[in-house]
């Protein structure tokens, strides 16, 4: 019935804009796509990469998702996780799941990201 996600939503606050561009623009190379002008009234930002697309969206009562989270797969994770490093990001290494290299950080508001090594 699903072939796939077509996109993950995560909040960001009033405002949050500069910041979101600054970590999935920025720090991750996602390039910012044009939100539908009856959209972008609202704020927010969306990026993409390949097929992947997160949506951040304002939220009044924002408060950053700390359990929920996208788990991107990734192809090259060392390089990722020091592009992280290197911007103040945290890099949390995970050996949980046997036989699967991952780590969690959080974007600029907080947001938690799980990175897989592509399989």
């Amino acid at each position: 019935m699903f072939d796939a996600i077509d996109h993950v939503q995560l909040a960001i606050p009033r405002g949050g804009e500069d910041t979101a561009r600054a970590f999935y623009a920025g720090v991750l190379g996602m390039a910012e796509v044009p939100k539908p002008p009856a959209l972008a009234v609202r704020g927010g930002c969306w990026f993409a990469a390949g097929s992947v697309q997160i949506h951040v969206g304002v939220e009044e009562d924002f408060r950053p998702a700390r359990k929920a989270h996208p788990a991107l797969l990734v192809a090259d994770i060392d390089v990722l996780a020091a592009r992280l490093a290197e911007a103040g990001a945290p890099v949390r290494w995970s050996d949980e799941v046997p036989g699967i290299r991952r780590f969690h950080t959080e974007d600029g508001h907080g947001n938690r990201l799980e990175m897989v090594a592509g399989r």
